[in-house]
């Protein structure tokens, strides 16, 4: 499918939980430069009972697993059949949907994101491109972060590119090779907090701002041996789980200490991970409105340029991205670097679903 002008809805559902991220995207590309323009774009919140499943799904049966794979499948499809008649959206080539991640263990040559069933495009009568990093796995890669292409392409004129969303990562251009790779858990960890305070999220990080560092727990945090590791690397929700929180649990320190700390803790981490200190860093995903995150980070970093852009492209970023790397399988064209994932190759990945 070349063309010049591509008109795609992005979906995302990230590891935070935040919602599903939604936007209507036109697309150009001309002698290959590529622009883009977000319409309309939401995020459509979960609800209680979606909320509770999806934070427990890692623990669930294999046959639980494929009935909230079906369930949620449904649940996909209704939330975008709905925005494209709020919207009354026409004449889309695709919709490009992430899924939803539940287990990510690329060790075990093993990765699920639900929602990306064949159905899911005669429920909603469109073309539909998604499921993008099982490929990878089985090529040997991590199957994440996937973003990377897609800062290559639409913000090369930013030396570093990061998200802070559920996990923090990086890209970056080095030696004409794209490297990228996830640094730390952000959201995860930061709303697994504010949620025991009765809050969905540490608003601006007004919490963690009135707490005090513990030492001990920052210097057991940083040297957690995912640290260590040479890129490629990814994490999953299992890391957060099985080695974050049991050593945070340890200390028996409010939550707001337990917050500041965290926040110390990646903002550290995300400086330790840029290999130069100078230039500029283009930040967008959730964690980009915590203000003393940033703060955190600008304090690490004094002489990288912190840039934040309008909303649209902060809080959907990935859902634009993602839309991107469903152009380019259908393009037959790579969206997947070997460079970023250590795949055996770089690919084109994805499934591609007609409506039946």
């Amino acid at each position: 499918m070349f063309k010049e002008k591509y008109t795609i809805i992005g979906v995302m559902s990230g590891t935070s939980l935040d919602g599903v991220d939604l936007a209507h995207i036109v697309f150009t590309v001309k002698n290959n430069k590529w622009d883009f323009q977000i319409l309309e774009s939401e995020t459509v919140s979960y609800s209680i009972d979606w909320l509770n499943k999806l934070k427990i799904a890692v623990d669930f049966s294999e046959v639980a697993l494929e009935k909230l794979n079906q369930d949620y499948t449904q649940h996909l499809a209704s939330i975008i059949l709905s925005f494209i008649e709020k919207y009354d959206i026409k004449n889309l080539d695709a919709v490009c949907s992430h899924g939803h991640t539940i287990l990510h263990q690329p060790q075990n040559e093993f990765t699920l994101q639900i929602g990306n069933l064949p159905e899911i495009a005669s429920v909603i009568n469109q073309t539909v491109v998604c499921d993008f990093r099982v490929q990878d796995v089985q090529l040997g890669g991590q199957g994440a972060p996937l973003v990377p292409i897609g800062d290559r392409i639409l913000f090369s004129e930013y030396d570093y590119c990061m998200n802070l969303g559920g996990f923090s990562n990086v890209s970056f251009e080095k030696n004409k090779e794209r490297i990228a790779f996830d640094i730390s858990p952000v959201n995860t960890v930061f709303n697994f907090y504010a949620s025991q305070l009765g809050f969905d999220y540490d608003d601006k990080g007004s919490i963690s701002r009135t707490g005090i560092c513990n030492k001990d727990l920052l210097n057991e945090l940083n040297t957690l041996d995912f640290y260590q590791k040479k890129h490629p690397k990814s994490l999953g929700f299992e890391f957060v789980k099985e080695t974050v929180l049991p050593i945070i649990e340890k200390y028996s320190i409010p939550i707001e200490d337990k917050l500041h700390t965290f926040t110390e803790h990646v903002a550290l981490q995300i400086a330790l991970a840029l290999p130069n200190k100078n230039g500029n860093l283009f930040i967008t995903g959730g964690g980009a409105y915590n203000d003393f995150l940033i703060e955190r980070i600008h304090h690490h970093l004094p002489k990288i340029k912190l840039i934040i852009p309008s909303a649209k492209i902060l809080e959907f970023k990935e859902a634009l991205i993602f839309a991107l790397l469903g152009i380019l399988k259908l393009r037959g064209e790579i969206n997947v670097l070997s460079s970023v994932t250590g795949a055996k190759t770089d690919h084109s990945s994805g499934m591609i679903y007609s409506p039946k």
